[in-house]
């Protein structure tokens, strides 16, 4: 069951269009998990080599709470940056306009 689950929000965050975001808690939501720190504890399962697109999983705040299981603190928002997402302060700016609903795999 664990796996499964693991798999899930992995699906999930690989679902992620390029540039865009969103949260621990839509994902949870979207799953029917109930907690979005079990997302974060799924998101701390990838693997080197799986080319599951963490960097674009943030904290309800638009915040890059998750910056310190990357291999160096920084590397999240280099991620970001790169596909065109500016961060300020360890917060993505106009998060509410590049926030991504996993609904939206439904449609």
């Amino acid at each position: 069951m664990a796996a499964q689950y693991i798999t899930d929000v992995h699906d999930v965050a690989s679902s992620i269009p390029r540039g865009r975001v969103t949260t621990y808690g839509s994902i949870a939501s979207f799953l029917t998990l109930g907690s979005a720190r079990m997302v974060g504890w799924a998101m701390n399962k990838c693997l080197p080599g799986e080319e599951v697109p963490a960097h674009r999983v943030l904290n309800r705040k638009g915040e890059l709470s998750g910056r310190n299981a990357f291999s160096t603190p920084t590397l999240m928002q280099e991620r970001l940056e790169a596909e065109g997402v500016s961060v300020t302060d360890n917060k993505v700016d106009n998060f509410a306009e590049l926030f991504w609903n996993p609904t939206e795999l439904l449609e």
